[in-house]
């Protein structure tokens, strides 16, 4: 089911000076709730929104909007790999991610992929708009949580050899490794991220070959330790 609006079916996009804004998340109701806050500040409004990476690019390509707000959960392509997409056809759009993710692993990689800004959702109400103005106003944006997340791990070096181990992963298997590190199992991890079960079990696989461990045992008391490393 295509969730792709065209500007003409909100009249809130047609005034010239309203920043036009697309966005792209999994979740319908946390879109609508979402769009709702950023009309509740005037100078925004919400011209199209996708359920997928597929339909981002074609929405983005129907809409040409100001701004585009990406989740990084998203099924099939990831949102750090929309983040490349949208980069390489659309160079100069902005991108503001918010993401479930509190890792600031996550944040590094989306900026590098070519977001200006990141917001984790538990923090949505507060900064949301704060970010969406600082945006687009070519400043980029950290929530307050995750640049000190950020600035700590600049600041004080990361956790021997875990760290360099994390680097080597996709962003696909590093997601899949947080997860694992939360408890979830494949099934669980499978359904959360749309995928097919055997597609986890691949890349837990590619995980334990790249983090040079014996078995799914090791992977997961890795990933475990990984969590708890972060969050002393």
């Amino acid at each position: 089911m295509k969730h792709t609006r065209s500007t003409n079916n909100n009249p809130r996009c047609d005034p010239p000076d309203a920043k036009r804004i697309v966005v792209v998340d999994d979740h319908p109701l946390f879109r609508k709730g979402l769009e709702q806050l950023i009309h509740s500040d005037g100078a925004f409004a919400v011209c199209g929104e996708a359920g997928d990476a597929a339909e981002a690019m074609d929405a983005i390509r129907q809409i040409a909007p100001d701004l585009a707000i990406v989740d990084l959960s998203l099924p099939g392509a990831n949102g750090i790999e929309l983040i490349k997409n949208i980069r390489a056809e659309f160079p100069k759009l902005p991108i503001l991610v918010l993401s479930m993710h509190d890792e600031s692993l996550y944040a590094v990689r989306a900026l590098r992929a070519g977001a200006a800004g990141y917001v984790m959702k538990h923090e949505a109400m507060a900064n949301v708009v704060r970010a969406i103005h600082e945006v687009l106003s070519g400043r980029p944006y950290l929530s307050p949580a995750m640049a000190a997340q950020v600035i700590t791990k600049f600041t004080h070096g990361t956790a021997e050899g875990e760290a360099d181990a994390t680097e080597r992963l996709s962003d696909r298997e590093l997601e899949i490794l947080e997860l694992i590190g939360k408890g979830k199992d494949m099934r669980q991890i499978a359904k959360l991220l749309h995928l097919s079960p055997k597609t986890v079990e691949t890349h837990r696989a590619h995980i334990k070959e790249k983090l040079q461990l014996k078995n799914a045992r090791e992977v997961a008391r890795f990933a475990v330790q990984w969590i708890d490393a972060r969050e002393v």
